[in-house]
């Protein structure tokens, strides 16, 4: 029996890039009778977000008290946000693919404006300036560039795929596979490098060149490209006095533990203090002001020192079939767009926790990089439901009936 829903995956005559699709002239809104979405990443992300929001208030509720006289202010803020991530989720799974795809260089573009934006009115915080204040909303633009590039590419790719994927004229390869494809990616982290953001240039580098792997791209057309994202960003942590200063802490954080030390050895501290089975929920003691931004980055120790080796493990656990789900809904989606697209996304989660996990541990420099749907912040949190209702409206077509 044939599904009255809308492939994404048919098209009209030759496209380009930003050319609207048929399909989005057509009600943008699934039917009522749509296929359900993935209930199992469903019911992972709902309870990975509310384990969160139960660990923001466990972790920052005595800096709470400390800093605003207020043991709730993080915990109430969090819930708001997350009641909206919630809807915004809700309303994205019920948005066809097409229109995602339509709307993606939209999307790219005011990513863009945005990171330019940034630069000029954006607020300066620990030396960076990296955030736009709309109201009693701050955004963080980067934050958005992550996910609209992995739709650029996507949308690429979903045009130009026999192009790039042309085995018989290797100049293809080369401009539609490895060129067009890094200039899309070239523009958002060279202004995301005018905020000396490492961590989020490093991140958008690895999801950018995993998802042209995705694409179909081979490993030897980009590897040039690969070597030379590498020598950049070794010599801008190399030259570039506060990422050398990270570096040499990192190398012997005891010889700073009252300075740039001091926040790592203190996580440190409270990931072995939990010890298998932790201290309990809500009784860590390093969270009294000696982790520094327990809510946000360093979430994870207190995580460890609270619930120990076993909920630490869990954690990941539950993040672990997070992007077994999601790799599973882009290896059965409907379209190349589609397919792309929820690759990425899962990839970007996959890469933020293991980089989050890597950081807290002094497995690599200090780079300040957030535990998704744990770390606190609104705009993030609600950029990451968005990503996920999306994902959820792919797996709908993925059930298709062919």
């Amino acid at each position: 029996m044939k599904s009255t829903l809308i492939q994404p995956s048919e098209r009209s005559g030759r496209e380009h890039l930003f050319s609207v699709p048929r399909a989005l002239l057509r009600s943008p809104i699934l039917p009522l009778d749509a296929p359900a979405p993935d209930v199992p990443f469903l019911m992972i992300v709902i309870a990975l977000a509310l384990f969160g929001t139960v660990m923001v208030f466990s972790a920052g509720y005595a800096y709470a008290a400390f800093r605003y006289g207020d043991a709730g202010y993080f915990m109430r803020r969090q819930a708001v946000w997350l009641a909206v991530g919630l809807l915004v989720m809700f309303a994205a799974s019920h948005i066809r693919p097409s229109v995602y795809e339509a709307l993606t260089p939209v999307f790219y573009g005011m990513t863009i404006l945005l990171l330019i934006l940034v630069l000029i009115v954006g607020l300066v915080g620990n030396g960076a300036q990296r955030w736009i204040s709309v109201g009693p909303v701050t955004i963080q633009p980067s934050e958005i560039a992550k996910m609209t590039m992995v739709m650029m590419l996507a949308r690429y790719f979903s045009v130009y795929e026999k192009e790039a994927l042309d085995k018989k004229r290797r100049h293809n390869i080369f401009l539609y596979g490895t060129v067009f494809p890094g200039l899309i990616m070239l523009l958002p982290i060279l202004l995301v490098m005018l905020q000396k953001h490492l961590s989020c240039i490093i991140i958008l580098g690895t999801i950018g060149l995993l998802t042209i792997l995705a694409a179909g791209v081979g490993t030897r057309y980009i590897g040039a490209f690969t070597a030379l994202g590498g020598v950049g960003v070794t010599c801008l942590a190399l030259f570039t006095d506060y990422t050398k200063e990270r570096i040499t802490v990192w190398r012997n954080p005891e010889a700073y533990p009252l300075t740039g030390g001091w926040q790592t050895l203190q996580g440190l501290m409270a990931i072995g203090s939990g010890g298998l089975f932790g201290l309990g929920l809500g009784k860590s003691v390093l969270k009294y002001c000696y982790i520094s931004e327990p809510a946000n980055d360093m979430i994870f120790t207190v995580l460890c020192e609270e619930l120990g080796f076993v909920g630490a493990v869990s954690v990941l656990a539950m993040f672990g079939f997070l992007v077994f789900r999601g790799y599973r809904i882009a290896l059965s989606a409907a379209s190349p767009f589609t397919r792309i697209t929820a690759f990425g996304v899962t990839t970007k989660i996959a890469v933020q926790v293991l980089l989050n996990v890597a950081v807290v541990t002094n497995t690599i420099p200090n780079t300040g990089i957030s535990l998704p749907f744990f770390s606190y912040g609104g705009s993030s949190l609600v950029m990451i439901f968005f990503e996920m209702g999306m994902l959820l409206s792919f797996s709908r077509f993925s059930k298709i009936t062919k």
